[in-house]
């Protein structure tokens, strides 16, 4: 009985221990942190602990950091990488797929490890993310290996830190940076391929009604901007055109649709599609487009929209400098400095005044302000 009695005892006192447990920072006095970016539309994450120098300037790398692989002296893993940070393990975590350095990562949750190396550094993706630290590594749970420089640097980083640098619209450089030494991997993505699976994805749920017609209209500009899938874009445009639930004809609608025909070299249906956006659009979206074949060298045509638009809208700074531009681009620079001096009290604000004065001043020397 007494046997039983001392059994339960411990039981329960195990049980009050684990409860027992308060909140307190990180062992060793390292810190807990998280960093993370989105890179096109791809979130990643990245979990660490993270050590200090901690007046050990010149022994961090070789040696607190071992180089390569080493045992560790505890759990399964005879051969360890670094754990590439503290603690637990260190954890990267991509809701997309990407590329790591060239090389192809599916989306999910890896542990990361570093075999470092002064010279050359493999860094490790594992399917293994919850593991404490590398003591029990498995290099048949590497779902990737890639191997980067190490990057000297002259200023000291007291605290291991993760930061994403040189960021485009599809990729970043994300470098660990610790002691003088900073390891730095690029990520990139597909945007083009992952955007265009996201509109379809979200055209075919509660996006394809709320908000509407705005939906598909952005879908197909997105086409329309990167000129890619125009095919696929074109069924977009139509539905916020046409469709019988969402659909709406209106300026921004019918220029977008009109856009991908032209790039589709249907010009015809084009220009007839345009024809029909230009007296809903408002002096903005009308100069706007003006703007655009001045860009393409449409000079005669993009007159006529600045004309139209001065006696739909007369009287208005945009429509004024919107003329000012069309019959400079056609060389009349005598009708174009008229219509730049009475833009110019128009002017809203002294930056846009001396844009004005400077192109007066070009036009009186005969030079196109375009």
């Amino acid at each position: 009985m007494k046997k039983i009695v001392c059994v339960c005892l411990f039981s329960l006192l195990a049980v009050l221990n684990v409860f027992s447990q308060l909140t307190m920072p990180a062992d060793g006095g390292n810190k807990k942190a998280m960093v993370g970016e989105r890179i096109g539309i791809t979130d990643v994450t990245i979990h660490y602990d993270r050590p200090g120098v901690k007046g050990r300037e010149g022994k961090i790398w070789g040696q607190l950091v071992h180089t390569g692989y080493a045992d560790l002296g505890f759990g399964t893993s005879k051969a360890s990488p670094w754990r590439a940070g503290s603690n637990e393990n260190t954890t990267i975590e991509f809701s997309t797929d990407v590329t790591v350095e060239g090389k192809p990562l599916a989306s999910g949750k890896y542990g990361f490890f570093i075999a470092f190396d002064p010279n050359e550094c493999t860094l490790i993706f594992s399917k293994n993310n919850s593991s404490w630290g590398s003591y029990f590594y498995k290099p048949e749970e590497d779902v990737l290996r890639v191997k980067v420089k190490p990057v000297a640097t002259d200023k000291s980083v007291e605290w291991l830190k993760y930061e994403f640098m040189n960021e485009t619209e599809n990729s970043a450089m994300i470098a660990l940076a610790w002691e003088k030494l900073m390891i730095p991997f690029k990520v990139e993505v597909d945007l083009n391929k992952l955007q265009l699976e996201s509109f379809r994805r979200e055209l075919r749920g509660e996006r394809s009604f709320s908000p509407g017609w705005q939906s598909f209209q952005q879908a197909a500009r997105f086409t329309a901007d990167k000129n890619i899938n125009l095919e696929e874009g074109l069924k977009w445009a139509e539905h916020s055109v046409s469709d019988q639930f969402v659909g709406d004809a209106n300026f921004v609608t019918l220029s977008t649709k009109a856009d991908i025909l032209a790039k589709l070299g249907r010009t015809a249906e084009a220009d007839s599609t345009m024809k029909r956006a230009l007296p809903m659009g408002n002096a903005q979206q009308v100069h706007q487009y003006g703007r655009q074949l001045l860009a393409q060298k449409k000079n005669k045509e993009a007159l006529e929209v600045f004309k139209m638009n001065n006696q739909k809208n007369p009287n208005q700074f945009v429509t004024l400098m919107g003329l000012t531009r069309g019959y400079s681009a056609n060389g009349d620079y005598k009708n174009a400095l008229k219509t730049a001096n009475l833009a110019l009290p128009l002017a809203p604000g002294q930056q846009a005044k001396t844009q004005v004065e400077t192109m007066i001043q070009q036009l009186k020397e005969g030079k196109d302000v375009n």
